[in-house]
């Protein structure tokens, strides 16, 4: 299963709606509020890239009030723990 962190960056005081709406799909295995240069942290995880692609690209990336997202694929030959 492909996974990806996502880190998200958001209007100002928009975080806590984007979180909870973020939450909803099934995909997103994890989001949190993060201090620092990002505002929100998410982890996805699904059955296959193309599921992954839709939902980051076509999902999370469309929600109005989110300004710019950095993606992090998982090579997931290399480390792990869990």
């Amino acid at each position: 299963m492909p996974t990806a962190y996502i880190l998200v960056n958001c209007t100002l005081g928009s975080e806590e709606k984007l979180i909870g709406e973020i939450a909803k799909f099934p995909d997103v295995k994890e989001v949190r509020g993060t201090y620092g240069v990002h505002d929100i942290f998410v982890k996805v995880k699904s059955e296959n890239t193309e599921a992954m692609n839709h939902v980051i690209t076509n999902k999370i990336r469309k929600i109005p009030g989110i300004t710019s997202t950095v993606t992090l694929v998982v090579i997931e030959e290399q480390g792990g723990k869990g």
